[in-house]
């Protein structure tokens, strides 16, 4: 392999819609909708599961992946919006402002409340 030739690692191979969405070159609707409220639909669902199982450490992954997936899908629905009308792109920015503000509060609160489970053990 020269050092002119584009390196395709697994990671960029696997995760093409992801990265293509992180650099702003999907449409809008694809990212706000399938990516950004269905996944976090998805997570909900997955974190209300585990609470009701009492799955402790799978509640903790839940956590951490759902703030590394906010900043992601924040990024990604900020940048495609660049690409869309500017009634679409605005419409999308003011939401995708709130959720970041709610998603932090949640995950904090969310946090909190597993601490003294660790406590009891």
């Amino acid at each position: 392999m020269t050092p002119d030739e584009p390196r395709n690692s697994f990671f960029s191979l696997f995760f093409t819609p992801e990265l293509g969405a992180w650099q702003g070159q999907v449409a809008l609707p694809i990212v706000f909708w399938g990516s950004g409220v269905a996944m976090s639909m998805a997570l909900a669902v997955l974190y209300a599961n585990a609470l009701d199982a009492g799955q402790l450490a799978f509640q903790q992954v839940l956590v951490l992946v759902s703030a590394a997936y906010t900043v992601w899908i924040l990024v990604a629905i900020w940048r495609c919006a660049q690409n869309a009308s500017p009634f679409w792109g605005t419409l999308a920015r003011w939401p995708t402002v709130a959720w970041g503000l709610n998603s932090a509060l949640v995950l904090f609160f969310l946090q909190i409340q597993l601490m003294p489970r660790y406590a009891r053990g």
